[in-house]
């Protein structure tokens, strides 16, 4: 438990930092602006390419990587369709809110919940490789061919997800990775420098965003999105990884620990990061993310004392 609060206390503390900011508006008026943009189309991609160029693919396509996807598929999809044909909310705020409910916080949190609590990072790795190589890519061009100009050429809709810079950047880490090649200190350098920014980025950004704003205001917040987003994420996916782990797979004892724990981490700030940068969704992504954020303490905690 002491790993999970351990965790959580780095997230808050550059969230609350982030605030700051924001209340004191060091950065000018377009702050989260500009460092949401950064995030997205520099620091986020740099990341990408330096941790899949360097990943070892025995450990990446393991159980864990068929429980994330087919978890993360199942909500998402759940999502989407519940909320285009019963909320009738337009496709970017559906897709927006289908990765608020299924995109899982793997790198700023995932990463110090494995090291503390599963006692080895390389469990998030194959949920890292799906969320970046295929989650994001069709979330992305959905995105891009929903609130970009219309009628456009079916050449322009199969080039769209090659233009996206998050895309590419993990596509040329994995290409890196496959091929066994091990490029030079020089080059690989400047992508682990840049890309350290990626993280505290995305969470600052999330902290400026928050100041001046009420949390599920209502009005403003859509709440009955937020709660489907939560419930979805924090509740669901981690009993569908528990199912599919213990009766399909026949995980037992820390490997099944590992699955559930790792499903049951909070929405990713990337979420916002995405909603921001397309203008859309961008209110259920913040209060989603943030919510569940609280919700995952009691609930990480809840899953070690149920299976660990």
């Amino acid at each position: 438990m002491s790993g999970v609060l351990a965790g959580f206390t780095v997230i808050f503390v550059v969230i609350a930092i982030g605030y700051a900011l924001g209340r004191t508006r060091v950065l000018g008026e377009h702050g989260e602006f500009v460092l949401s943009r950064l995030v997205f189309f520099v620091a986020t991609p740099a990341l990408l390419f330096d941790t899949l160029a360097k990943s070892d693919l025995s450990v990446i396509f393991s159980p864990t990587l068929a429980v994330a996807s087919a978890t993360a598929f199942a909500v998402g999809i759940a999502y989407f369709v519940l909320t285009r044909t019963v909320i009738r909310r337009p496709v970017p705020e559906a897709t927006i809110g289908a990765l608020a409910a299924s995109y899982v916080n793997s790198a700023n949190l995932g990463i110090p919940i494995a090291v503390f609590v599963l006692g080895d990072a390389s469990f998030v790795a194959p949920l890292l490789l799906f969320q970046i190589v295929v989650y994001s890519p069709i979330a992305l061009t959905m995105l891009d061919l929903t609130t970009g100009s219309r009628g456009g050429s079916w050449i322009e809709t199969v080039t769209t997800p090659f233009k996206n810079p998050i895309v590419l950047a993990g596509v040329a880490g994995l290409a890196v990775s496959i091929s066994g090649w091990t490029p030079p200190t020089a080059l690989t350098e400047p992508f682990r420098l840049v890309g350290g920014a990626s993280v505290p980025g995305a969470l600052l950004a999330f902290g400026i965003s928050l100041y001046g704003v009420r949390v599920l205001q209502r009005g403003v917040a859509p709440r009955r999105e937020i709660a489907l987003a939560s419930v979805l994420k924090m509740l669901v996916q981690p009993v569908l990884a528990y199912l599919m782990g213990r009766f399909l797979l026949g995980l037992e004892g820390h490997d099944l620990f590992a699955v559930v724990v790792i499903s049951t981490l909070p929405t990713a700030q990337n979420v916002f990061v995405y909603a921001s940068r397309y203008g859309r969704g961008v209110v259920l992504a913040r209060d989603t993310a943030l919510v569940t954020t609280l919700v995952a303490i009691p609930a990480i905690g809840l899953v070690a004392a149920l299976l660990a």
